[in-house]
């Protein structure tokens, strides 16, 4: 069997502690051996690199492994990865190198769909900067993004995209290569949002169309960092410096500080651990991941279908969007109680579930702070059709 799932479970110590684990958007459990690997990497000597002795050329090593692993994740050039604490914080970064070169009047580009941490480093950016920021809206029916729009809002002088891969929150699942083709024909660099997509199958930045890709590894079962992943590292050249090193190049031009290593060397973990989710998966490490991620959509999606399924026959729920044709996520409200009360509802009976209060993001777009919240569910490739059937069950035993 290619994708054992019972097999994958084994593997992730933290999910036998006797609860369903449905909260996977905000962060998927950790494996085994990424937990070692960090913690083997804590107890070894290592100092900052650039030196002779072991313990910083044990640094560099982990540091290049990294550049390395997320690179074959995405099928793209070590030397445009820029590694750093998480997805918030690079991607301010990279707004605020972008901007240093663009002039008042100047547009940016955001979607409605996208949550919060790939619209607050541009909002603040673009206020600080005299920056207009231009928004692509959704359907408010089934929580789409039109790609289409974009040929009105890319008019003038745009300089920068930035769009979510798949909403971690509503699951939807723009065409982000076509929302590409139109901005690089406008001269606006694409910056997408990777979280929640590079979780769930192959995620290849030139089938994206991006320039640069924004990951972050907690999605998968990962350390708490990030990564930038630009499509042509000569563009981190003609970026400005906020390194502490002034002779700093490449993408370490947007690395401040030293690295936290073993989050790294767990980062480097956790991608070989994906390419590991495939039994029969083989041949180098890009050539296994396509393989397992591959198997793992399969999996999730076939999934994801069973549950949009179950919850059609919960009374008084209402799934928010059109969920299962994108990233195995959803987000409901129920007729008669609050989002935080069918949470603890659902974790009296064993089950983690997402009161999401709708305050921020897309959906505080589509209103729902108004309604009580949000419950988030959310699939990891851990998950099984009896959680599902769990959870189903819990929900029509509410009054």
């Amino acid at each position: 069997m290619p994708f054992d799932v019972a097999r994958i479970r084994g593997l992730t110590p933290a999910i036998g502690d006797g609860w369903v684990h449905l909260d996977a958007p905000t962060g998927a459990q950790c494996p085994e051996q990424v937990a070692l690997t960090m913690g083997t990497a804590v107890r070894a000597p290592i100092s900052l690199p650039g030196e002779v002795f072991p313990s910083s050329q044990r640094a560099e090593v982990i540091e290049d492994a990294a550049r390395q692993a997320v690179a074959d994740l995405v099928g793209a050039d070590p030397r445009g990865v820029v590694l750093g604490p998480g997805r918030e914080v690079l991607i301010g970064r990279l707004a605020d190198a972008l901007a240093d070169s663009w002039q008042l009047g100047d547009q940016v580009v955001l979607s409605r769909l996208d949550d919060v941490a790939n619209l607050a480093p541009w909002r603040r950016t673009a206020a600080s900067k005299g920056i207009g920021v231009r928004w692509a809206e959704i359907e408010i029916e089934t929580c789409e993004l039109p790609e289409w729009q974009y040929d009105e809002l890319l008019r003038g002088p745009v300089k920068a995209v930035a769009v979510t891969a798949g909403s971690e929150h509503v699951g939807s699942r723009p065409a982000v290569d076509r929302i590409a083709e139109r901005a690089h024909r406008a001269g606006a660099l694409v910056v997408v949002d990777g979280y929640a997509a590079a979780a769930c199958g192959p995620l290849r930045i030139a089938d994206l169309g991006a320039d640069v890709l924004v990951l972050s590894p907690a999605s998968w079962g990962g350390p708490q960092c990030g990564a930038l992943v630009f499509s042509d590292p000569k563009l981190l050249e003609r970026l400005p410096s906020c390194s502490l090193d002034p002779l700093a190049d490449g993408p370490e031009r947007l690395e401040v500080g030293p690295h936290n290593y073993p989050m790294l060397a767990g980062l480097v973990a956790s991608i070989d651990y994906l390419s590991t989710l495939d039994d029969e998966a083989a041949g180098e490490r890009p050539q296994r991941l396509d393989r397992s991620l591959r198997s793992l959509a399969e999996y999730q999606t076939e999934l994801m279908a069973k549950l949009v399924y179950e919850l059609g026959f919960v009374p008084r729920i209402h799934l928010i969007g059109n969920p299962g044709n994108g990233v195995p996520a959803l987000a409901f409200t129920h007729e008669t109680r609050k989002a935080q009360d069918v949470a603890a509802f659902l974790a009296d009976r064993g089950i983690c579930a997402v009161a999401d209060m709708g305050d921020s993001g897309v959906l505080e777009h589509l209103g729902c702070g108004e309604v009580g919240g949000v419950v988030r569910i959310g699939l990891a490739h851990y998950s099984t059709v009896s959680e599902i059937d769990q959870l189903a069950r819990a929900l029509n035993e509410m009054i």
